[in-house]
């Protein structure tokens, strides 16, 4: 594929929309949450101090997040800590409350808490909002809650900016109709692919997540029995079925020698999905390391305000995870 078309037809990617608050927000539920920081919050108490930041999920101590965010912090000169939160589902809101209210300043968040995120938020980015889900949090001056999803800006820089991927006039694939191909459609889409198949276990889930998405393009959602053995140029897993030693159930036409393979996930070995393109003869396939860093410098850039390089950190993470295990 020419170099020149690595990502769209000039061959550089357009900026995604800067984010801005949404016109509608949830009044009773801001309230709520400014009410609750305000009880809890104690000016100065940490002045001092480094400033606090984390990620939160459940399970979370498998994350890299630390690393990585330790890694840019140092790069750039910035003072802050960094810690895992295993938060369940069931303390998720009074946590984040806490956090905040205790003078942290942001959190990603990672499974299952994304959705529970966006709920939270006082105010929504264009992405966060199309994703309908959160995976980064951050204070305002105002005591409101900023709710971001950079997921799909970590891929985009990922494929185009990193692997030189087009995607404008291509054919893309995703497997999997969950959460994280919701956060990855809008930035895709807005680089003009000639098509996109969602195609998922369910068929009418994926239909129904490809009807939120018309507007922004050409975009189906079908089940695996329905896809043709028309080669495509991209096709990404957005499952983590491969982490199981599954593999898609996708028919082996849809993949040609010259299909990319992006598996989201990744391992210290190729991943179930990753054997499984090889396998059926893809010469290019890659794990989602460098997804991981984008997105995370992305958070970074929201916090700071500055956006650090990710080549570095990129291959100290593959380093050090070929030598620790995931």
């Amino acid at each position: 594929m020419p170099a020149e078309l690595a990502c769209g037809r000039s061959g550089r990617r357009r900026p995604l929309e800067a984010a801005r608050p949404l016109e509608q927000r949830a009044e009773l539920r801001g309230a709520q949450w400014r009410g609750s920081l305000r009880l809890l919050y104690k000016p100065g108490a940490m002045d001092s101090e480094p400033e606090h930041y984390g990620v939160v999920g459940h399970p979370v101590a498998h994350s890299w997040s630390p690393f990585i965010h330790g890694m840019f912090a140092k790069q750039t000169g910035q003072s802050l800590s960094y810690r895992l939160f295993d938060v369940p589902p069931h303390e998720f809101r009074e946590r984040i409350v806490g956090f905040f209210a205790g003078g942290g300043r942001g959190l990603n968040v990672t499974l299952p808490h994304k959705m529970a995120a966006a709920e939270m938020a006082d105010e929504l980015t264009p992405r966060a909002t199309r994703a309908g889900a959160v995976n980064t949090l951050a204070a305002r001056g105002d005591e409101r809650l900023l709710g971001d999803n950079t997921d799909g800006a970590g891929l985009v820089r990922d494929l185009c900016d990193n692997l030189g991927v087009v995607i404008t006039r291509r054919r893309i694939l995703i497997i999997g109709a969950g959460g994280a191909t919701r956060g990855v459609l809008s930035p895709l889409l807005t680089l003009e692919p000639s098509q996109l198949v969602i195609a998922n276990r369910t068929p009418e889930r994926a239909a129904a997540l490809a009807q939120d998405f018309q507007d922004l393009g050409s975009v189906s959602g079908v089940g695996f029995s329905d896809l043709t053995a028309e080669p495509f140029d991209l096709i990404i897993n957005a499952t983590s079925a491969s982490l199981k030693g599954e593999v898609p159930n996708v028919p082996a036409g849809a993949l040609g020698k010259d299909t990319f393979c992006y598996d989201m996930a990744y391992g210290k070995t190729d991943t179930a999905f990753i054997r499984w393109a090889r396998g059926l003869g893809s010469s290019r396939a890659a794990q989602g390391w460098g997804m991981l860093v984008e997105q995370a410098a992305e958070s970074f850039r929201v916090w700071r305000g500055i956006r650090p390089s990710t080549t570095p950190v990129l291959a100290a993470l593959k380093e050090r995870a070929e030598g620790a295990g995931t």
